[in-house]
């Protein structure tokens, strides 16, 4: 990994608006770029707005207008963009899609997998774990529920993932995200040596009292805080990765225990229970 200025959005969005929230995207970008930003991550489903009885409405495919815009807007200003959309499957349930566009023109994507108890109504998993790369960085995406699973980013960083990005759509109604978050978030980095880069939907919708609660948060391969930002508002949160500690600990540089890459140490042969067993009551 080599270092790396990222950019992490907390974003008011209009349900169903594409257009304006388009537009409050671009003008991060652009703030963005004014910074020297090279990567931005913006929220689960930022483009449409997180509802889940009427994403359906809104969703697009891919290839399409929104990703269509947010291709330009990566190739305008040299950026690599992360951005959330519901993304039509082909069926009645969209996929929650993390798109990634790239200043050569490229996109790739990652569909959530895991879906929570009142999501699986209305979307479709995903089935895949990819990890992508840049010039920079190799990175793997989680979207919000994804994370409670730690197999999730075991998988990436064993694909070479240095960076776990995960946008969030994580109402105010759940409680205090950072508390949250620092509860396994924390957890996720320094177990697999990975950064960890979160951020959130902010404030109310325009629909049925629905709220968002906000926050941006970056966690090092040693499980600590580089960066945050939990108060409640729309803004954009800059960050410089310096890529010495992940360097030391995934090129076995280190002189102590301390900055050991455990995943080196693992014995899969213990683990089958993980995949083979049924989870029993």
């Amino acid at each position: 990994m080599k270092d790396l200025r990222i950019a992490l959005v907390q974003m008011q969005v209009t349900i169903g608006d594409v257009k304006k929230n388009r537009e409050k995207m671009a003008a991060f970008v652009e703030e963005a770029a004014g910074r020297k930003v090279e990567m931005i991550l913006f929220p689960e489903l930022c483009v449409q707005g997180y509802n889940r009885e009427r994403t359906r409405e809104f969703a697009e495919p891919i290839p399409g207008e929104s990703t269509n815009h947010i291709s330009q807007l990566a190739r305008s200003f040299n950026m690599v963009i992360l951005a959330g959309l519901a993304e039509a499957s082909g069926g009645e349930k969209p996929y929650i899609t993390q798109v990634v566009a790239y200043p050569n023109g490229r996109v790739d994507k990652y569909r959530k997998t895991h879906l929570g108890k009142s999501e699986k109504p209305h979307f479709t998993p995903g089935d895949q774990l990819p990890v992508f790369e840049t010039e920079k960085a190799r990175f793997g995406i989680e979207i919000c529920w994804d994370l409670h699973f730690p197999e999730v980013t075991t998988v990436l960083s064993l694909q070479g993932a240095e960076i776990i990005f995960a946008p969030h759509a994580s109402p105010t109604i759940v409680g205090d995200r950072r508390n949250i978050w620092l509860k396994y978030l924390s957890a996720r980095a320094y177990d697999n040596s990975v950064f960890v880069a979160a951020c959130n939907l902010v404030g109310p919708t325009g629909e049925k009292k629905q709220e968002f609660c906000g926050g941006a948060l970056v966690i090092d391969p040693k499980g600590d805080v580089v960066a945050e930002d939990f108060r409640g508002k729309e803004g954009l949160l800059v960050v410089d990765l310096d890529s010495r500690l992940i360097n030391t600990i995934r090129n076995n540089e280190a002189t102590s225990m301390r900055h050991s890459f455990y995943l080196q140490s693992r014995r899969p042969e213990l683990y089958q229970l993980l995949v083979n067993t049924p989870l029993t009551n």
